[in-house]
């Protein structure tokens, strides 16, 4: 039963047009996601990444990426974020400069994922975003730095803590303002997400700490719980429990956003989502994949509370 009091706002953003499709096989029609990204900006949602500027032959998905973002109508009040891996990435985002206000950077927390998915050392990658970083804060972009595997790497498994928090302490310097901590392989689990943010309250006070999960082994909502009782209100998720990591394959999607939402609402937090119309958005990019999609609330539905005496 919702948790009635006063609201405690938490801040979303939906990454399903980025996170979400680059990890489908079948290109999506440009006009598809034009409407789905126009459609996300009209729930109350406050901030939205919308794709990233990565080489076509890499992921074809999100070739269209500057036409996406130069075409869509997305109201004045959301704040729009782009992913860039690099400088070469940063050069195409900024012809585009007028179309968002955040630039996302990301590397991996070991060396192994980092590696693979990046084709580059921990400290090339960092070196590289460093640069990005000081471009795009020049510019005047509000920066986020993304640290995936940061719960545990599928090659290296355990990974220490105060790795993950030197990584996030370089980025802050650098002149990020965020660092979205990812378990990027739902390697994570509750006890473990609630001591490390714990200590990355400690270690970053100055940065506004974002929690990323996947659902891959069916922890997303308890870890996104152990993280709010750590004190984290700001969380990336995907609708329709969209996406998952290219490497290694079995890394399934993201935490449904109507799933985290709808648990906060009913906790009692806000969050500026109207939740039936994030509902329509999922069940329309399940209808534009032609495929049931993981969400438990696109299957479930939400829940009318109807008070014991019949009142409303």
């Amino acid at each position: 039963m919702r948790v009635e009091g006063t609201a405690e706002a938490v801040s979303i953003r939906e990454v399903g047009p980025r996170d979400g499709f680059q990890n489908e096989p079948e290109v999506i029609p440009t006009d598809q996601k034009v409407r789905l990204v126009e459609m996300l900006a009209r729930t109350g949602l406050s901030r939205l990444e919308v794709t990233s500027f990565v080489r076509a032959d890499v992921i074809p998905q999100l070739a269209d990426g500057p036409e996406v973002l130069r075409r869509a109508d997305i109201p004045a009040g959301v704040s729009v974020s782009v992913l860039v891996p690099n400088e070469r990435g940063l050069d195409v985002a900024l012809k585009l400069r007028d179309d968002f206000a955040e630039v996302n950077v990301f590397l991996s927390a070991s060396e192994s994922h980092n590696r693979q998915n990046l084709n580059r050392s921990v400290e090339e990658s960092l070196s590289g975003l460093e640069r990005v970083i000081a471009r795009a804060r020049g510019e005047g972009l509000r920066c986020e730095g993304v640290i995936s595997v940061s719960f545990g790497c599928p090659y290296e498994g355990e990974v220490a803590p105060d790795r993950v928090l030197a990584i996030g302490e370089r980025l802050l310097d650098a002149g990020c303002e965020e660092i979205s901590f990812g378990d990027t392989t739902g390697m994570a689990n509750p006890s473990q997400v609630r001591d490390f943010f714990g200590i990355a309250a400690e270690r970053l006070p100055d940065a506004q700490l974002t929690a990323h999960f996947h659902n891959t082994r069916g922890q997303g909502l308890a870890n996104a719980f152990a993280a709010l009782e750590a004190g984290v209100r700001s969380f990336e998720c995907s609708f329709g429990e969209l996406g998952g990591c290219p490497v290694p394959e079995g890394a399934t999607g993201n935490v449904a956003s109507e799933d985290l939402i709808w648990m906060l609402h009913e906790m009692g937090y806000e969050t500026g989502v109207d939740l039936e119309k994030l509902l329509h958005c999922a069940r329309a990019v399940q209808e534009v994949l032609g495929r049931r999609l993981g969400s438990h609330l696109l299957t479930a539905g939400s829940i009318d509370w109807r008070r014991p005496d019949g009142g409303g």
